[in-house]
Parts: C-alpha cells; sequence; structure tokens
C-alpha cells in the first residue's frame, strides 16, 4: 500500500460508537438495517455532512435510495433521527439531522435496564434471606416471621447483610428467635451501624467497654450480644 493510500485511508476518519448501542438496539425495537443506517448517517455528521441524502445514504450501502428513504422516514416517525432547519449567520436556510433523540432513547434504555438488574439483584437477595432463615431456624417460616423480615426491610430500610449479621448474632448466641433478632437490629440502628465493618467495630468497642467494667457490674447488665464473628 502507497503512501498516498494510508493518507486517504487515514483522511477517511473514524467514528465513536458507544457499545451500549451495540447492546441496546434490539431492546429498542431497532432492527440491523436501520442501525447500519444509523450509523453511516453518524459517519456523514462526523465529516461535515450534516443532512446527507438518501442517495448518499445508498451509495455506501447495499440498499436503494428509496429504500433508505424509507428507513430514515421509520427512524423520524419511531423518534430516533430529529431533522432541524434554521438559518445560518448569512441567512442561508439549512437542514440537518440531529441523533440526540437517539441518544436519549439510549440513555433511558441503559437506565431501565440498570434499575432492572438491581431490582433482580435485590429479589434474589430477598429470597436468598427469607432461605437462610429457614435453613438455621430448620423449618418453614410462619406468616409472622415472613412479615417481620419484610418489616426489617421495607420499613426500618435494613440491609440484608446486616440482617443476615444479626441472625449470625443469634445463632452463635443461643438464642434464635426474631425477638431476640429485632433486638440487635433495633441497637445497630441506634448506633447507625449498616454495614458489617461498621458492626465489627461497634461490637470491638463494646468488648472493650465490657472488660474495663467492674465484674459485680457486668454480671447485673444483660447487654445483647456483639460476638467478634466477622473474623472469623
Amino acid at each position: 500500500m502507497s503512501k498516498k493510500s494510508l493518507l486517504r485511508w487515514l483522511k477517511e476518519g473514524q467514528i465513536n460508537i458507544p457499545a451500549v448501542l451495540l447492546s441496546q438496539y434490539k431492546d429498542m425495537k431497532i432492527n440491523e438495517s436501520e442501525l447500519v443506517l444509523l450509523l453511516h448517517v453518524m459517519s456523514f455528521i462526523e465529516k461535515g455532512n450534516d443532512f446527507p441524502t438518501p442517495v448518499e445514504l445508498s451509495s455506501t450501502m447495499t440498499i436503494t435510495a428509496a429504500e433508505c428513504t424509507n428507513i430514515l422516514r421509520r427512524l423520524i416517525q419511531m423518534g430516533f433521527i430529529e431533522i432541524i432547519d434554521g438559518y445560518s449567520n448569512d441567512g442561508i436556510r439549512f437542514e440537518k439531522y440531529s441523533l440526540d433523540p437517539l441518544w436519549e432513547k439510549l440513555i433511558s434504555s441503559f437506565l431501565l435496564q440498570e434499575k432492572q438488574t438491581e431490582t433482580n439483584v435485590q429479589r434474589q437477595e430477598e429470597k436468598d434471606i427469607y432461605t437462610c432463615f429457614e435453613q438455621e431456624f430448620g423449618r418453614p417460616l410462619s406468616p409472622f416471621e415472613c412479615e417481620t423480615l419484610a418489616m426489617w426491610m421495607d420499613e426500618d430500610q435494613h440491609g440484608t447483610v446486616i440482617i443476615k449479621a444479626a441472625l449470625r448474632e443469634a445463632v452463635i448466641s443461643g438464642k434464635l428467635n426474631f425477638r431476640y433478632i429485632d433486638r440487635i437490629l433495633f441497637e445497630w440502628k441506634k448506633n447507625g451501624i449498616k454495614t458489617l465493618e461498621q458492626a465489627k467495630n461497634h461490637g470491638r468497642k463494646f468488648r472493650q467497654y465490657q472488660k474495663g467494667r467492674p465484674k459485680e457490674e457486668q454480671g447485673n447488665s444483660e447487654p445483647l450480644p456483639f460476638y467478634n464473628w466477622l473474623d472469623k
């Protein structure tokens, strides 16, 4: 290949295609012909032609100008392309394609998928925590226990990690009942504990406090247990 050929190749330039467009176009109801035409419109815009004609578009594709016209019309109707008209500083009227609607829809589609993924993860975590409780209790949860567990997550806004931590505390303490777990969660929420690391630090401080108290006081009080199970 000659230097002139390489120079022409470089002058062709390149277009940046968001990877999310390739992963989302199917969900956005865009078919392959429409996607390729959109990419060609992007390419023309990058090269300074903001309003390529169907003839110009078809010259770079394997479809006719009439087919390009139909696809363009369909993309406009679907709200992926917008035609903007106006006047230049010289008073010359112009028209150009805008792909802003495409990017806006792409962002919305991406955020919707992210939200759906988060919802699915949350549902799976909630399902897992019910299973975790049933395994520790060795039986199916009663309707009241299921309601209490849901209340901890929905009303009290306890994370599943913290609820599992409180369950583990109850198991180690040999006090496996919902009332005891609720007391632990209440104590942790009062102290602003929302993560495992915070629970670990709180447990360490509690034990240091307990060591510094007289034995008589330790025997008379019934504090909530904080075992160092997080280190295991």
